[in-house]
């Protein structure tokens, strides 16, 4: 799955970024052996109403803090960064699943009709948004993609501030596709379906994979009203009644909530609900730490999108 592909140079990036309300984290891999690791990782909080993530509206609300404190965090990375890897927050892109009877054999046309079928569900001017797209799931009567979509001057605005910073985003992606890509390219494959919850201060999104389609994907921004129960048993619900489910292989939980105790509470749910062993999203098991580093669960939850988006520019390079 690629997201936002218009947007990647080569080579792979020197670092990855994440920009969240709650904090600016940045990660860099190397090669250990045979398979990449985790070389440095470092993190600095946000003070409120710094970044307030939004689909219509701008995020960045204070551009010199958020420059100074990214500058900051680069710095502490060691090493001098040129190219990142940009992660946003899920709600400030629109992600959707479009099934077509027919696809287009001419490119063109094929965007055209993409646009033109998001048009009818964006929530601003289908002229003001980047609109990208990659091939879902295979269908014996048609084909599905996945499409994501956010508002150019949204995008803009971030991709300004790294390179007020002096790095130049050659790549951005929201936090949960970064984190699924964790494990799309792992060795084996992964298989069955699986559900990935991600929770971060201000929103969860769930994902439900077939093998390695993206067959759902919901993000519920906090203050809706629903628990996150009730967004499980509805998942589970539409998951067996419309998705043809006939239960997880895997079911992986991670990310930080707003309120102390809102994982654990989480992961008793999915448990209860599902029957199920709920795995922690750790991204040292595609990526281990390098000697030199140490992390705790929160710092494990802030680099799995870091470690995601880096991984699949590594994979993208390879193939390229």
């Amino acid at each position: 799955m690629s997201i936002f592909t218009s947007w990647l140079a080569s080579p792979p990036p020197d670092a990855a970024v994440e920009i969240a309300p709650e904090r600016i984290a940045a990660a860099t891999l190397s090669v250990r052996g045979s398979q990449m690791a985790i070389s440095a990782y470092a993190s600095q909080p946000l003070p409120s109403g710094v970044v307030v993530a939004s689909l219509s509206s701008p995020n960045i609300l204070d551009r010199r803090r958020v420059v100074e404190t990214l500058r900051d965090v680069l710095g502490r990375l060691g090493g001098r960064q040129k190219r990142v890897a940009l992660v946003i927050p899920d709600v400030s892109a629109k992600v959707s699943l479009l099934k077509f009877d027919q696809v287009p054999q001419r490119r063109d046309d094929l965007d055209q009709l993409v646009k033109w079928q998001v048009r009818k569900s964006a929530p601003f001017a289908i002229e003001d948004a980047s609109v990208t797209y990659a091939p879902g799931a295979r269908m014996a009567d048609g084909a599905e993609y996945v499409v994501e979509l956010a508002r150019h001057d949204i995008v803009r605005d971030y991709e300004t501030v790294c390179g007020n910073a002096g790095v130049y985003a050659g790549l951005v992606d929201i936090a949960t596709m970064s984190v699924l890509n964790l494990y799309l390219g792992s060795d084996p494959a992964p298989s069955g379906d699986w559900l990935v919850v991600h929770m971060r201060p201000g929103y969860t999104s769930l994902a439900i994979l077939r093998g390695k389609d993206l067959i759902f994907f919901r993000n519920r921004p906090d203050g809706e009203g629903e628990t996150l129960a009730d967004l499980v048993h509805q998942t589970a619900m539409y998951y067996q009644d419309r998705l043809s489910g006939q239960g997880f292989a895997r079911v992986l939980l991670g990310g930080r909530g707003e309120a102390p105790g809102e994982e654990e509470e989480a992961r008793r749910s999915l448990r209860d609900r599902l029957g199920v062993t709920v795995e922690a999203i750790d991204p040292t098991l595609q990526a281990p730490l390098s000697e030199k580093l140490s992390a705790c669960t929160e710092s494990l939850d802030m680099m799995a999108p870091l470690v995601g988006i880096l991984l699949r520019t590594q994979r993208e390079a390879a193939t390229a």
